[in-house]
């Protein structure tokens, strides 16, 4: 991008109709099993929160703890669910990544491979369609057991 040299810190505005859409995702290492969790809105602590809840139904069936690995976005620490976290600290857990290592956290490869076997390089006229390539790429990891929760 071109700059005039008197100007030093340049505005750059998204285009008014850009849309986008998130997931929340968590891996089981033991077995591979997937699950995400489609957010259109904004990722904050009421909607992490949402995918807390989502987590610990899919591993309340289970007998181990559930360590789940995060990064130390703010939403991760919120206030919000900190005494629901301390609730179920026995058998569901948040392990916080230091700094700068997301390679530590097997979600990231998947964000990581989904991106380039179904997005880079690709145009999409429409944000479903986006998320239509995103879901079936997520379906591949292991149909049987994903498990989709938009909302």
């Amino acid at each position: 991008m071109w700059v005039p040299p008197e100007v030093r810190d340049p505005i750059l505005w998204h285009y008014p109709t850009r849309r986008s859409v998130g997931y929340f995702g968590a891996v089981r290492v033991r077995d591979g099993r997937f699950v995400y969790r489609q957010e259109r809105e904004k990722f904050n602590g009421e909607s992490f929160f949402d995918f807390l809840w989502q987590l610990r139904r899919v591993t309340a069936r289970v007998d181990r703890k559930a360590v789940l690995i995060v990064d130390n976005a703010t939403y991760h620490h919120a206030r919000l669910h900190k005494d629901w976290r301390d609730s179920y600290a026995r058998t569901f857990e948040l392990d916080f990544l230091p700094a700068y290592s997301p390679d530590l956290n097997p979600i990231e490869r998947v964000w990581k491979l989904t991106r380039r076997l179904c997005l880079h390089n690709r145009y999409f006229a429409e944000l479903d369609h986006i998320v239509e390539a995103v879901e079936w790429q997520f379906m591949q990891c292991e149909p049987s057991a994903s498990m989709r929760d938009s909302g």
